[in-house]
């Protein structure tokens, strides 16, 4: 069995080095890549996934997991051999339903669509994507096709990115989330703004590039084994686990865009950077799923990164970074700012409270658009009618609109959204258990000490990669099923002293 288990894990590393050169490419299209390159950039991601799917559904492959089952059914819960053998057999028949045809398909229009959604996006004019995301979408029914059963269309790319979870389950969740959100965003949006003129001021993009990274690298980012670079939509990715890298965005009259951007990016790489390095080059070496690695990003950026205590450690750099954009605002002022509540157009910027609002909004349009009761050419109508209705905003073009987020222009439709808002409810699920744990965790953050919380994440979250199932990390790590009430206990109190009723 030890020989077996050499040769899968030989086999693996060939597969997971294609991957991450892979990912190496897509990399270097959304960062460096001259414009000039993406159809040969398509052809070439395109071949790496065609030859990584091949080796991973070898026959050989399969025959030792079959050979290796009954050893795997001897170990124990906690085995990292047995864990390894059942997400390899999970990936491998999934991936054995995929006919390489599709995949090389997609990859390439993948690439052509990203790159028209570059030149599309400052037009506000989505009509030029319209035949091209239709295809995306087309791409993205047949992928779901390939599961051998479902009850949604959708259930299959959910799964894909949320292990175990379906259509009806997301659907409950949004439906108590949003029932206990929604008064709350109206009683607070009826309350009087704080001042955030002073975020309005030129600010040098070198920086508060210079300015995040550095706040990031306190919370644990290590930057021996990871990078920051600019992109149009932020993003972190991981190569290898000496090899996490971050992306982030400026906005010269906004410090908080490439600040709260990476801060989030750092959550979801400082998650990558913890997992246990044997596992490197293995199917384990990643997070677990969307939604347990949003709650890492979401974590860092909001329940430390906006806090009353990070807010007063770190303002003092933040002011001798910008000292007379910032002169005279003080710490809370700082504070009040960035949790400012507001009905917005855009996803990646929205508060706290609407930003799940958001997210519904996406997941409910990619069902639609995934059982056909949704047309292509109909989304952006839709899209702005559904902020109306919700937000009490809508965008006059698109380049607030539909076009705002990335995903659907550079992937599949369907799978990619959920996992923010249930990364939002894990966030506070997990930052609980570790408070529990360690209740001087505020109080050391406000002291720049991130070390206890940071190791309770590592030891608990990161180390374990895939090697437990979603809902078997979320139970270990905080002891109970997830659950919406640490969350929305999170935002009352929180909210409730910003915005007193």
């Amino acid at each position: 069995m030890h020989e077996k288990l050499d040769e899968l894990r030989a086999r693996l590393r060939d597969v997971t080095d294609l991957e991450m050169a892979g990912a190496v490419l897509g990399w270097d299209q959304q960062t460096y890549m001259p414009r000039g390159g993406a159809v040969a950039r398509g052809r070439q991601m395109a071949t790496l996934a065609r030859i990584r799917h091949e080796k991973f559904t070898d026959p050989a492959l399969g025959h030792l997991l079959d050979a290796l089952a009954p050893y795997a059914d001897t170990l124990g819960a906690d085995s990292d051999d047995a864990a390894l053998i059942r997400v390899t057999q999970r990936d491998y028949d999934r991936a054995l339903r995929i006919p390489p045809t599709l995949l090389v398909a997609f990859y390439e229009h993948s690439a052509s669509m990203y790159e028209a959604w570059v030149d599309a996006r400052p037009t506000g004019d989505f009509r030029p994507l319209t035949d091209g995301f239709a295809r995306t979408v087309d791409f993205s029914r047949q992928f779901a096709a390939c599961a051998p059963s479902y009850d949604h269309i959708a259930d299959p790319l959910i799964d894909a990115a949320d292990y175990g979870m379906r259509a009806v389950d997301i659907q409950r969740i949004f439906g108590e989330l949003r029932a206990r959100l929604v008064p709350l965003v109206e009683r607070v949006t009826a309350h009087e703004r704080p001042d955030t003129r002073f975020l309005g001021r030129d600010y040098p993009a070198a920086t508060q590039l210079a300015l995040a990274l550095q706040l990031g690298t306190q919370f644990g980012y290590d930057t021996q084994r990871g990078r920051q670079d600019l992109t149009h939509h932020p993003f972190a990715t991981r190569f290898s686990n000496g090899d996490v890298r971050i992306t982030t965005r400026v906005n010269p009259h906004d410090p908080t865009d490439a600040l709260f951007s990476t801060l989030h990016e750092c959550g979801h790489a400082m998650y990558e950077q913890g997992v246990a390095a044997h596992y490197d080059g293995t199917l384990l070496a990643s997070g677990v799923s969307a939604g347990v690695h949003e709650s890492q990003s979401r974590l860092w950026e909001n329940l430390v990164g906006r806090s009353r205590a990070f807010c007063a450690y770190a303002f003092p750099q933040i002011q001798a970074a910008f000292p007379q954009q910032l002169a005279g605002v003080t710490a809370e002022q700082w504070y009040r700012a960035v949790n400012d509540v507001s009905r917005s157009l855009i996803r990646t910027d929205a508060d706290e409270l609407t930003y799940n609002l958001h997210v519904i909004i996406r997941f409910d349009l990619e069902l639609a658009l995934l059982d056909g009761s949704l047309a292509p050419r109909d989304l952006p109508d839709a899209w702005r009618a559904r902020y109306q209705r919700d937000l009490g905003v809508a965008s006059p073009d698109d380049k607030d609109g539909v076009l705002q987020d990335v995903h659907w222009y550079a992937g599949v439709v369907g799978g990619s959204f959920q996992g923010y808002t249930l990364g939002n409810i894990l966030s506070a699920q997990f930052y609980n258990a570790a408070v529990q744990t360690h209740p001087q965790i505020t109080t050391e953050v406000a002291h720049g000490e991130f070390g206890t919380l940071h190791g309770w994440l590592r030891e608990n979250v990161y180390q374990h990669g895939r090697k437990y199932t979603p809902t078997e990390l979320i139970a270990r790590a905080s002891g109970q099923p997830m659950t919406i009430e640490p969350y929305i206990a999170y935002l009352e109190a929180k909210y409730g002293e910003l915005y007193p009723a």
